[in-house]
Parts: C-alpha cells; structure tokens; sequence
C-alpha cells in the first residue's frame, strides 16, 4: 500500500509540475573552435532547464500534453562572454488517436548575438529587458506555444502572442539585431506583428483549419482530412492576393511542405489539380516539391 501511494503521490508530482514544453535544446560550436568547449555545454544545460522548467503560462499541462520542440543554436562567432550565431526553432504536436506527429512550426533566426557567462543565472523578466540570450528563448517558447493553441481552437493563441509581442516591446530598446521593422522584412518583430494583424488572419484560420479539422481527422476519414487541409491551403491563398510571397505563407510551408506531399501522394485519392495550381502559385520556392505529388 506505501508503495502504491508513493507511486501515485510521485505521477501528481509528474502532473502538477508539468511545464507546457518538453524542448530539446542543442548549442553546436563546432565553427568556433577553441580551448574553452565547456561553456558551450553549460549555455546548452541552462538553456535546457531554462525553457522546461519555467511556467511559460497559467494553464496547467499534464506530462503527456507537454509540446514537442526543439531549439537547435550554432555559434558561428564567440569570444566570451560575447557570442553569435543562428537559432533554428521547430515544433510537433501528434495527430488525434494517432502516432503520427504533425510538424507545427520550423523557423532559423539568423540574427542571434548575446552576453553570456558561464553559470550564469537565466531567468525571465517580462517587464525588463534584462539578457538578449534569454528574451530570444522567451520570445520563442511563447510562439512555439502560441502557433501551438492555434490547431486547437481558431485563434486560440491569443493569450500567448500577446506574450510574445510583449517581449518584442520590450527588448526593443536594447538595440539588438531582430527586434525592430528597421531590422529587415523577416524578423521577430514582423513574426510577432503579422500574427497579430488582421490582414493575415486566414493564416491562423488555416492552422486551425489544417490541423484541427484536418490532421486530427486522418485516423477517421483520410477524405476528409484531405479536403479540409486543402480548404486550409485556399485560406493562405487569400493572403496571397493581397500580399504576395509573404513572411507568414513561407513560414507555414517551411514547415508543412514536405506534410502536404506525403499527405497527397497516398490513400485515398481525390481531385488534386486546382491544389497543386494553388501551391505552385503561393510558394512557388516549393514547386520542384509539388511536382512529387502523384495523384
């Protein structure tokens, strides 16, 4: 009976302490070299349990509910406690009643350069910019959590890209590369700007649309999984006519592209021509993948 309760008491502790993420964290600084390798591993431990352990919201996720992710850093330049380098992002989250993991998000932010310390303590202020390093990661988990609510419910990453754009605001100030419209076209600010504004709606509506109605539904009815992904598809196509070749189209399709071939290339067959049209159109960076849809 001990034994059974501290079983028990132990899988509460699994649920109560339950973060939202459940994120790989690699730092490779292979380019850089050096006698000092150590510190990378640290960056790499801290940043680990900086992203798992903290409450990134108020909900509370079970252990199995957690959001497959992954945050792959490579330091091109580092001559401490100044670094600098790229951070590819990516997220999953599985289909309903089914093994298969649905590829959410997938973005490689070029413009990361940071202070770091080795041991030193990472934690997230909302309110104040305190470390680039860390408002980057912060920026991130809450997209990647954000992107995330969004397959769930339309437009139920909300709470969470408010979060996001508040950590935009914030760092701001702090004059790095990313943050602000000068920066460039393809940014977080743009990233966090876009999702918010009304113009790129049918974007949200698509990842509702794609996932929910879509993904979810393969393990009942492939038919209709097909026809609401392609129904999806059309929704970014609207964006497409009022701004061609937009940030958030490619960011979809950098992370659904090879999805959509493999969706349309097997099962149950259904007319694929208006799709393949509206791909070659809307991502044409993709067509040499389009032409591999068989049907």
């Amino acid at each position: 009976m001990r034994k059974l309760f501290s079983l028990l008491f132990a899988l509460f502790l699994g649920y109560a302490q339950a973060q939202e993420l459940n994120c790989t964290v690699k730092v490779n600084a292979e380019k850089v070299g050096g006698t000092n390798m150590q510190v990378y591993k640290t960056l790499e431990k801290s940043l680990s349990d900086f992203v798992n352990k903290t409450s990134w919201t108020t909900q509370t996720y079970k252990v199995n509910e957690r959001i497959n992710c992954t945050m792959f850093i490579t330091i091109l330049e580092g001559n401490a406690p100044q670094f600098s380098g790229t951070i590819q992002v990516s997220s999953s989250r599985p289909g309903y009643n089914s093994t298969y993991s649905s590829p959410i998000f997938n973005y490689n932010d070029k413009d990361f350069s940071f202070d770091y310390t080795e041991f030193q303590n990472l934690t997230y202020n909302a309110t104040a910019f305190e470390s680039n390093l860390v408002s980057v990661v912060a920026f991130y988990s809450y997209m990647i959590i954000a992107m995330d609510a969004d397959t769930f419910a339309l437009k139920g990453g909300d709470p969470y890209y408010a979060l996001a754009q508040e950590a935009v605001n914030v760092a701001q100030s702090a004059g790095y590369k990313g943050w602000s419209q000068s920066d460039g076209t393809q940014n977080r600010y743009f990233l966090s700007n876009d999702l918010f504004s009304e113009t790129y709606s049918p974007f949200r509506e698509a990842m509702y649309i794609y996932h929910f109605q879509g993904i979810d539904q393969m393990a009942k009815d492939q038919q209709l999984a097909k026809e609401k992904i392609i129904e999806a598809v059309k929704k970014l196509a609207e964006i497409h006519k009022v701004r061609p070749n937009a940030f958030l189209t490619r960011v979809f399709f950098d992370a659904k592209a090879d999805e959509i071939v493999s969706i349309f290339s097997g099962g149950p067959q259904i007319p694929i021509t208006e799709l393949v049209d509206i791909l070659n159109r809307i991502s044409p960076l993709n067509s040499a993948k389009w032409t591999q849809i068989k049907f």
